[in-house]
């Protein structure tokens, strides 16, 4: 029923043989789900997309809430040979309408609340035919899903066929589509599988999003390639966490997640049977990483990855968990630093432009060839955008990001796009949006604007101005109004300068 190349094949190894184990538990339903079920669930998926017109290679757009019949519809549209396209809950009508527009997918699946409004889109953008999935469970995808019998034959498929299409986000304010193959996915769940050493008798407490590598890719591959079982959580709630710790092994989470659990009592307590902690999407601060240990006896494993790559790094399983740094090369992986104006390889010590090659490197960019030649060398290397030194010992260490990306909460936030649409505004000459640490988030979004001559700006006017064109987590923290932006003697913004101006902007403020 599976090929071998085929990434849903890899998925179900562990499980054969073990249909009435458990693979999850829905901790909004309370209901348990076994691998059998499951698996039969996406079939029907599968068979539900092919009846609906899908065909191999097309894609399948996904804005719905984290739920199980989500995780059953990816793993059905791979099945079905169609490519996964999970876009972000935040995203508004307006985002949406350049990812159908740019990926054309043939399937839409969003919430009912948001039927109306995406049908238009969706109209106006090709997509065939739009389904409703809600969090609880219903809508007319599940519907469809369950008139149609359990049986469904995979669609054959390559290693290097795609599998899904991530979009992250560009310095020019155009997302880019990132070409995700069934090779690439399935290679990095295995090795990350091994690596921090799952087995079928772990329980993963899973509350992260399921539209981002991390929740999707890291957490859900890798427990249905061990044949473990999930906790699968909605959001994350620091105290529903901390309830489910004495009967789980294993948390992922993004540093937000451990500084959050770093409040409770009793989280010294209820840790003590954990295996493991997961950190990523997000540089988490050493002292983070040293209250935990001191508050749980465990240190944070901190790994590296990008949409483009999945993992590239982590710090051991067994051995030294260096605060600062993430790790190693992961045993598949190749991890260069380069001068950024040649690319000869740097020594060690050196602060340089981060390369990785390995199985686990996207395809390229989405219609982009031009920038797919950019950033993917033709050795295979991939040009990351972060500035990073593998030191002494061997441990990469992420020093700062080339395209003044902002990492806020775990998601990718480019200033540029938000700048756009802030000089657009009434009584606006200029802006510039920076990322400064913050105690919550790792980066909180900054906004400098400088208003046209004599007109009176307030903060007000620039976040109600960018509220209905921007994710929640995009939008500015803080505005700050100014009568000039620091420049260099070529004329360009010096952004080092406002991030160091700001710095201290979210200690000396509350946190929002």
């Amino acid at each position: 029923m599976y090929d071998a190349n085929h990434l849903a094949f890899r998925l179900r190894v562990a499980s054969i043989g073990r249909e009435n184990a458990t693979f999850l538990k829905n901790h909004q339903t309370g209901k348990t789900v076994t691998y059998g079920a499951f698996f039969e669930n996406a079939e029907r998926m599968a068979s539900a997309l092919v009846a609906s017109g899908l065909k191999p290679g097309d894609r399948v757009a996904v804005q719905a809430p984290k739920t199980q019949a989500m995780l059953e519809l990816y793993l059905g549209t791979v099945l079905a040979g169609g490519v996964f396209l999970p876009l972000n809950t935040a995203y508004t009508g307006a985002e949406l309408a350049y990812f159908l527009g740019d990926a054309n997918p043939r399937i839409l699946v969003c919430t009912s609340a948001k039927q109306d409004e995406l049908e238009e889109i969706a109209s106006q953008t090709g997509v065939e035919a739009v389904f409703t999935l809600d969090a609880n469970e219903t809508g007319s995808l599940v519907q469809a899903q369950f008139e149609h019998p359990a049986g469904f034959k995979a669609v054959a498929r390559n290693e290097s066929d795609l599998a899904a299409i991530l979009y992250t986000s560009g310095t020019t304010g155009r997302s880019k589509g990132a070409m995700l193959s069934h090779g690439a996915l399935a290679s990095n769940s295995e090795t990350l599988k091994d690596y921090w050493r799952f087995t079928k008798d772990d329980v993963l407490i899973h509350a992260l999003p399921i539209f981002h590598t991390h929740g999707l890719f890291v957490a859900s591959n890798i427990t249905l390639m061990a044949g473990s079982s999930l906790i699968f959580m909605a959001s994350f709630d620091a105290d529903d966490i901390l309830s489910y710790m004495p009967v789980s092994s294993v948390l992922m989470g993004v540093p937000t997640f451990y500084v959050r659990l770093l409040g409770h009592d009793a989280l010294a307590e209820v840790s003590k049977g954990m295996r493991l902690f997961v950190s990523g999407s997000a540089p988490l601060l050493a002292e983070t990483h040293a209250l935990w240990r001191k508050a749980t006896g465990h240190a944070i494993l901190e790994r590296y990855g990008m949409t483009e790559t999945n993992m590239n790094t982590s710090n051991p399983y067994e051995g030294e968990r260096k605060a600062g740094t993430v790790g190693f090369p992961l045993p598949d992986v190749e991890l260069i630093v380069t001068d950024p104006e040649t690319g000869e390889t740097l020594p060690r010590g050196d602060i340089g432009m981060i390369e990785v090659r390995g199985p686990n490197v996207f395809s390229g960019y989405w219609r982009m060839p031009e920038k797919t030649a950019e950033e993917l060398r033709e050795n295979g290397y991939f040009i990351t955008g972060d500035l990073g030194k593998i030191d002494e010992d061997g441990y990469v260490h992420i020093v700062g990001r080339s395209k003044d990306l902002i990492i806020t909460g775990g998601y990718n936030v480019y200033p540029k796009e938000i700048e756009l649409l802030i000089d657009d505004l009434p009584g606006v000459n200029e802006s510039s949006v920076i990322g400064v640490p913050h105690p919550d988030f790792g980066e909180g979004v900054v906004a400098v604007v400088v208003p046209e001559h004599g007109v009176a700006l307030a903060a007000g006017d620039i976040l109600d101005g960018v509220a209905s064109d921007l994710a929640r987590f995009k939008q500015p923290r803080e505005v700050f109004i100014v009568d000039e932006l620091p420049r260099n003697t070529m004329g360009k913004v010096q952004k080092n300068l406002l991030r160091e101006r700001y710095a201290d902007v979210f200690a000396e403020t509350p946190k929002r």
